[in-house]
């Protein structure tokens, strides 16, 4: 056992001041996506058998290409977040951590912008 304190044994392993703001990323986004979704899908369901134009309009109206944007945004942030805790909790050896949380971060990013242009695609007639 020795003589040393249990806080000589923790020191360096880790804050413990970021993980309340991490909790509540994850419910807020998860709040959010909520009638976020729920407005992207009535339009979706209602989009059914529409051709391209009318489509294409319907996402021009600010409010539905906001309310994509906003749905695309929280859903990728919070699909970081949480692949982001599995793999801490989960993946033990340090270099396989680090490049599996580089790529979950690359990967959501870039799909996610990659969603977010083709709405502003749509949106502006490109």
């Amino acid at each position: 056992m020795g003589m040393r304190a249990p806080l000589k044994k923790v020191r360096g392993l880790g804050s413990a001041k970021d993980g309340t703001g991490h909790w509540w990323y994850q419910r807020v986004t998860a709040l959010a996506m909520i009638p976020l979704f729920v407005v992207a899908l009535v339009y979706g369901i209602g989009l059914v058998g529409s051709d391209y134009q009318h489509v294409r309009y319907i996402i021009s109206l600010p409010v539905m290409s906001g309310v994509l944007l906003l749905l695309i945004g929280a859903t990728f942030f919070h699909l970081k977040l949480g692949l982001q805790v599995v793999i801490e909790d989960y993946i033990h050896a340090e270099k396989t951590k680090i490049i599996l949380l580089l790529l979950n971060s690359f990967i959501c990013a870039v799909v996610g912008l990659t969603a977010a242009l083709a709405v502003l695609k749509l949106a502006f007639g490109g």
